[in-house]
């Protein structure tokens, strides 16, 4: 299953919006990413595209058409598990350090040696967000949940019993 961050198909669509045209943007488009299933979804971005914003920034709606078989998986959860799921921030910086970290090395002598070497930058990675959920921890939080990447996150278990399932 392949899911776009829905955090950044609104950057997106907002790119092409002006400054005062935002939070209206912004409400329509949370219509769609908020809706129960696809065809509400489709109505709500059916009915932003006939708005005045919708045909005044065409190609905003043009990022959600283009994206759209991406989108759609995600409104396959349930609410709680959107919230948790609702960015791949956290996977694409995973990514981002272990490409960093193996940039400076060209070749691996063998299959083993790259494992090893990644299992040892996934250490390394994991002891630094320790570091950093350990310090932020010491804030009294007013929400219950579960610390991810600095951001409280409820619903977490119900999202991944969700995603056993799924």
């Amino acid at each position: 299953m392949v899911q776009t961050c829905i955090v950044h198909l609104i950057r997106a669509a907002n790119r092409w919006v002006g400054y005062g045209d935002r939070r209206g943007v912004s409400a329509a488009l949370k219509k769609i990413y908020t809706a129960a299933d696809e065809s509400t979804a489709q109505a709500a971005l059916d009915e932003f595209e006939a708005s005045e914003l919708g045909e005044k920034y065409p190609r905003s709606v043009k990022v959600w058409r283009d994206a759209w078989q991406r989108f759609v998986p995600f409104l396959q959860f349930p609410p709680a598990a959107r919230k948790v799921i609702y960015t791949t921030n956290s996977i694409e910086s995973f990514n981002n350090e272990l490409r960093k970290a193996t940039r400076n090395r060209v070749q691996f002598t063998n299959d083993e040696s790259a494992l090893k070497t990644l299992w040892l930058m996934i250490c390394n990675i994991e002891d630094k967000r320790a570091a950093k959920r350990a310090k932020q921890g010491k804030r009294v939080s007013a929400t219950a949940g579960r610390l991810m990447e600095g951001a409280r996150v409820s619903g977490w278990k119900q999202a991944i019993n969700q995603m056993a399932v799924a």
